[in-house]
This record gives structure tokens, sequence and C-alpha cells, in this order.
């Protein structure tokens, strides 16, 4: 089962399909304007003023540009700003704007970013996270404990769950234990999977993407069966190919 957004559900699917699996696309999130665009605005009118701007997500990287855009201002004023980001898939998109990576950490989580870019450099610099509306707090913390001058988080997009059309039957499936195994690329995807079932996941197995999305679904009940030591997509398939693979 893949829970990912719609727009990134279907090539996941397709790549499991190719595989020989029966991938069931449920979305259990979508993206959505954040609630305010108040602090990116503000941020986006000073951008010369960063010295490091950090994106957490493809995502993330896709709501900033378009609200430059939006706002009919234009790239080039991130001047001297260097970027961080936290992962392969976001340094890609970046990649698509042309905007090039100066910090990418070998672990991608969030927190990892701050070895990534050295404390040296981030002692006395301003700093920007566009990121999701709610994430967790713990990398503008630590930028801030370390000596960042500034540290502004501002919400570019905001995940919300969107609505449950397929939860009865997809309720049966995993009641019946006609699901093999659940996919999570995110502690959202969990939480709202839960939410829409309205039920306990009955001992179903997760195929996480990382730690912290394991420490989720295993709150939330699950058995992770796979959580591979690279957290992309890529390696979360091949660890799934090696999950299902006869052992002699």
């Amino acid at each position: 089962m893949v829970t990912r957004a719609a727009g990134n559900a279907e090539s996941f699917a397709q790549k499991l399909r190719a595989l020989g699996a029966e991938a069931i696309e449920f979305p259990t999130i979508e993206t959505a304007p954040p609630s305010s665009f108040a602090a990116l605005d503000g941020a986006l009118a000073r951008l010369p003023d960063f010295d490091w701007i950090i994106f957490t997500s493809a995502v993330g990287v896709d709501a900033f540009l378009d609200r430059i855009r939006t706002l009919g201002r234009d790239v080039r004023e991130l001047g001297d700003a260097s970027i961080a980001a936290i992962g392969p898939a976001t340094a890609d998109r970046l990649s698509r704007y042309a905007l090039k990576v100066a910090a990418l950490p070998a672990e991608y989580r969030a927190e990892a970013v701050i070895g990534a870019i050295g404390e040296a450099k981030i002692r006395g610099a301003r700093i920007l996270i566009p990121r999701a509306q709610v994430a967790r707090e713990v990398l503008p913390e630590t930028l801030r404990k370390i000596g960042a001058r500034e540290v502004v988080v501002a919400p570019a997009y905001r995940t919300v769950k969107p609505p449950a059309a397929d939860a009865a039957r997809i309720r049966e499936l995993a009641v019946s234990g006609a699901i093999d195994l659940v996919t999570f690329t995110s502690s959202s995807t969990v939480t709202n999977f839960c939410e829409l079932l309205q039920s306990p996941p009955h001992g179903l197995k997760a195929a996480v993407i990382g730690p912290i999305t394991a420490e989720t679904a295993r709150q939330h009940g699950f058995e992770v069966a796979v959580c591979p030591p690279t957290y992309t997509t890529p390696a979360l398939i091949s660890a799934i190919v090696e999950h299902f693979r006869p052992h002699p």
C-alpha cells in the first residue's frame, strides 16, 4: 500500500508494480498553502540579508520558488546566500531551478544539516528555513543554540489530510489481512493513515523511509519490517525487494 501524496504516489506505485507487486494507492497526505504567508513574504522581502537558506523537502523548494514568482520577485535576490538541502531529492529539485547546493548531509534528516554546514559557519549567521507549517523544531532550536545570529522559520506550505474516499475498502483489506506491507514516507502519512481508517493497524507491517517515521509507526502499533539505512525512496524500494526476497 502506497500512502504518499497523490502527485508522488503514482510514480512510486508504478515502480513497485514493475517489480511485480500489487500496489494500492491510498494517499493520506496532500499539500496546501500555509495558513498565512506573512512570515515567508517578510523573509522574501529581505532575502539578501540571509547567509544560509535550508530546504528540508522538495515540496518546500517548489513552494518557496512559487511564492517568489507570485510576488513578482527575482530569484537573483538570493544574492550570496548559501543553500543547504536535507537530502538528494531536495537537492535535485533545487538543481531544476539552477540553484546549487553548498551543503548536503550524509544522513538525510534535518538535524544532520548542522554537520554539513559546520558550526563555524552557523555562528553569527542569519538563516532562513522555508518549510512545512508544522514540523519538528530540532533544527531551528539547534541552530540557535550553536549561535546563529537569526533563524527565521517561514511556513511555505502545510500538509493536510485528504478526503477518505476509499477508507472503508482499505479498512476491510487491513482487517482481512490482505495487505502485506504499508509504505510510509513521513510521520504525517502514518498518523493520517490511522485517522482515516479510524482503527488501529491490526498488526500491519510497515515499510518506512527513516528512523523518525519508524518511531511514529511503532507508536501507532505497526510492526516496522522495512527501514533502509539510506533515507530515500529508491533505497526504500530496494529494501522492500529484499524483504520479500526468498531466503534459503
